[in-house]
């Protein structure tokens, strides 16, 4: 069976820390909050936005690095991610169901 994007990401990201020696310090708590570190520095990029938008590169190497402590996190609390989304968009298409489309849309 082929890997899914998250499992396959997730496998990567584990082999880069065992060769670094690094799956000691991948605790919950630790990823959680170095998750939470991350999200505020992408927070940062927009906390005093002006009409200019941030740079493009910083903030696409904050999302990789959200998601990587994501991804990471999941894994050492044993979350199947893919599933996990599915399942959740699943119970959100229940909760809120999409409005009708009006003629013409």
């Amino acid at each position: 069976m082929a890997l899914n994007w998250p499992e396959a990401t997730q496998r990567r990201l584990r082999a880069f820390a065992e060769t670094r020696d690094w799956v000691r310090y991948h605790d919950p708590r630790s990823l959680l909050l170095a998750l939470v570190g991350e999200v505020g520095e992408l927070a940062e990029l927009y906390q005093w936005q002006t009409d200019e938008p941030p740079d493009q590169a910083r903030v696409q190497d904050e999302i990789a690095d959200v998601l990587i402590y994501a991804l990471r996190f999941a894994e050492v609390a044993g979350v199947d991610v893919a599933a996990a989304v599915a399942e959740k968009i699943d119970r959100n298409e229940q909760r809120f169901p999409a409005l009708p489309l009006e003629e013409g849309q």
